[in-house]
């Protein structure tokens, strides 16, 4: 069970569209960057998480803007999670949580969790107890209708405050039901109750119902349920497992894993403890997280009908280049505008004048080979966009192809930032003596760009 201090983690509000790229995360905000898109992003509703598979972290307090933008650019996390709401938080004074912080997170990149924690489990002793039947032994003949009446109005005020800060219907809420003592049945039956009550009240407001607690109480509770008694309980859309096993995985061996899945499980496999990037320390849990359909591959937005990705560029030269690895040589050098003829695979006169063209202009001695170098600089060419584990766009492509060039991976490029790409990644930042984080940095780009 963990700390109330270290809230519930990861994930959520998505950019403006599921799924769309991050804003380019090395431009610092400014006063009116992300703020100019804040009206705009408020009419539509942000809906959290979007289908994302990746690391997040969560701490109870909401942390600063600054401590946000740096552990954009240097930490392996792409989402956090905030307590907006419920009685039983020790951080009910949030004096960084606005719905303008929301607002510029997901304009940045993050994926944000909303979190409640009120009401809890009458055995839980931690808390602030509530005026309801959770204690009445033996079960009272009307049943736990105090606690559904509770769950209910808990519910109602989780929407409230969550529209208050901007995260409209779509969104999934997390309540958090911390540990508690399973054995004890009114205590049990009457949590189960509540948080019926409260699935069934929140999917009515709109939201997506989630829920966070102990693998081996909460969770178990839960599936308990789903397997033996079937149809008695609303259950949630999703879960968040606080098992702090280690493991980066949605498993553990209180409950099967037929679940909630696919897509609907994500674990807490750490507990409180700090961790520093770019000299900015943060006491977090850690979070590993698939909701969704995951990332998804997406397909190759360039040179349509020609192939871009490939697990090797061997050098070219005049009579004995590759036809394959040419076309993509004519195709994005026709991007840079060097090249005009047809993209034909071969590395004929005018290929190598456009090749040399484009290695004078990025600072190369200019040769009639197109070598290793030439290979990494011309295939991360592009916006130095902050890319990690789960995020899926054009620039993932970049990155993917620019690896394989430099040989610090042999892999498929998809799009989306996977734990080969997060390897390879990590291997060529060792190789260059830079930050080995697994994200892809502005300094990570620069290497890249310049054929290292």
């Amino acid at each position: 069970m963990r700390r109330l201090v270290l809230a519930a983690l990861t994930l959520v509000l998505v950019a403006p569209v599921l799924g769309s790229s991050p804003a380019t995360a090395d431009d610092a905000p400014t006063a009116s960057s992300p703020r100019k898109q804040l009206a705009s992003q408020r009419q539509i509703a942000l809906a959290t998480p979007g289908d994302f598979t990746g690391h997040g972290f969560d701490q109870c307090l909401a942390p600063t803007q600054a401590a946000m933008d740096t552990w954009w650019r240097k930490s392996p996390f792409s989402a956090v999670g905030i307590y907006i709401s419920g009685d039983s938080r020790a951080c009910r004074s949030q004096p960084n949580l606005s719905s303008t912080w929301v607002a510029t997170q997901v304009a940045r990149g993050w994926r944000l969790l909303p979190i409640a924690l009120g009401p809890q489990a009458s055995c839980q002793p931690r808390f602030p107890r509530y005026a309801d039947d959770f204690t009445i032994s033996p079960k009272p003949a009307g049943g736990y209708a105090a606690a559904a009446a509770q769950g209910t109005a808990e519910a109602d005020k989780n929407a409230t405050d969550a529209t208050a800060y901007g995260i409209g219907p779509g969104s999934t809420i997390w309540y958090d039901l911390e540990g508690f003592n399973l054995a004890d049945t009114h205590c049990r039956e009457s949590a189960l109750v509540f948080t019926s009550a409260w699935v069934s009240r929140i999917k009515a407001l709109g939201y997506v119902a989630g829920f966070y607690s102990s693998a081996s109480s909460g969770i178990k509770m839960l599936d308990d349920a789903r397997r033996l008694r079937p149809g008695q309980f609303a259950l949630p859309d999703r879960i968040w497992i606080a098992r702090w096993d280690g493991r980066a995985d949605t498993s553990t061996t209180y409950i099967p894993e037929d679940g909630w899945r696919p897509g609907g499980r994500m674990k807490q496999y750490r507990g409180g403890h700090n961790e520093t990037w770019g000299g900015v320390t943060i006491n977090i849990d850690s979070n590993w997280i698939d909701l969704g359909s995951g990332s998804q591959p997406r397909p190759e937005g360039r040179c349509p009908g020609t192939r871009l990705g490939y697990w090797k560029y061997p050098t070219l030269s005049p009579g004995a280049a590759k036809a394959t690895r040419v076309k993509v040589l004519q195709c994005l050098l026709t991007e840079q505008g060097t090249y005009s003829g047809p993209v034909n695979g071969a590395y004929d006169g005018a290929t190598v004048a456009a090749a040399r063209a484009w290695q004078t202009a990025r600072r190369f001695t200019p040769t009639d080979r197109f070598e290793k170098r030439h290979w990494v600089a011309l295939l991360s060419a592009g916006a130095r966009t902050v890319v990690k584990r789960g995020s899926a766009d054009e620039s993932v492509h970049r990155l993917q192809r620019a690896l394989n060039a430099a040989g610090a991976g042999r892999f498929r490029a998809t799009g989306v930032f996977d734990a080969k790409t997060e390897a390879a990644l990590r291997t060529y930042q060792s190789r260059l003596n830079i930050s080995v984080s697994g994200v892809a940095t502005p300094q990570t780009w620069n290497k890249l760009q310049r054929g290292l």
